[in-house]
């Protein structure tokens, strides 16, 4: 049990931390009106990590089923979901955090059983 809390929270805090790292490296606001570049480097470079933070989980936790996995979608595209309705401006990273990155964690802790 404690394996799975701890997955979670890693898993979270590997794409937290690398999501903070691109916007402040870059400057980019992520709630300005992005280029359409940016968006596409935004994607591939949140679904590696997102990818990896569901590998991650999964690794910790050592479990047969993807419950943790679930449990880490759910939180990214629960906090994406709150600052939706909280925040001002686009809303790019909170869309593509819900319908791209948290299905993506899923798909690494995925990869992780399968590679197994």
């Amino acid at each position: 049990m404690v394996q799975n809390f701890l997955g979670v929270i890693v898993g979270y805090a590997i794409f937290a931390a690398t999501s903070l790292v691109l916007f402040k490296l870059s400057g980019q606001n992520p709630h300005a009106d992005p280029t359409v570049s940016f968006v596409i480097v935004t994607i591939i470079y949140g679904g590696i990590f997102s990818f990896i933070a569901g590998f991650v989980a999964q690794l910790i936790a050592r479990t047969k089923i993807l419950n943790v996995n679930y449990i880490l979608a759910f939180i990214l595209a629960g906090f994406a979901a709150f600052s939706f309705f909280k925040s001002s401006g686009n809303h790019w990273t909170q869309l593509t955090a819900i319908l791209v990155f948290a299905p993506v964690s899923i798909s690494g802790g995925l990869f992780f059983l399968r590679r197994r």
